[in-house]
Parts: structure tokens; C-alpha cells; sequence
């Protein structure tokens, strides 16, 4: 149950984050948002919870 709230935790934290910048400087926000992190953050969460290569592989390709 704490794996579940950490997640929601930095998922938030990100979204939060993004909205603020924007405040500032939309430019940066996009620029930001499209970064991989949400991306990258699901191919972590997904190892550690299945530890099935061929499921991150197609994640990966999926996304990449």
C-alpha cells in the first residue's frame, strides 16, 4: 500500500510541478511535460513489479 501512495506521490508531485512552471513560462512547462519522466517512471514501476522482460520490452517499444 506505501509502493501505491509513493507513486501517486511523485506522479502528483510531477503534475504540480509542470502546472506551476507553466504559471511562469508556458514554454518551459511544454517543454518540460515532454520530457520522458511519466514515461520513464512506468518502465521503472513496471520492472519492479513484474520483473517480466517481455512485458517491458513491448512497454518500451510502445513508448520509445
Amino acid at each position: 500500500m506505501f509502493y501505491l501512495f509513493i507513486k501517486a506521490v511523485i506522479s502528483a508531485i510531477l503534475i504540480v510541478a509542470i502546472s506551476e512552471i507553466g504559471k511562469r513560462s508556458p514554454g518551459f512547462a511544454a517543454l518540460v511535460a515532454s520530457l520522458p519522466l511519466v514515461s520513464v517512471l512506468g518502465v521503472i514501476w513496471l520492472w519492479r513489479d513484474t520483473e517480466d522482460t517481455s512485458r517491458q520490452a513491448a512497454h518500451s517499444a510502445a513508448i520509445f
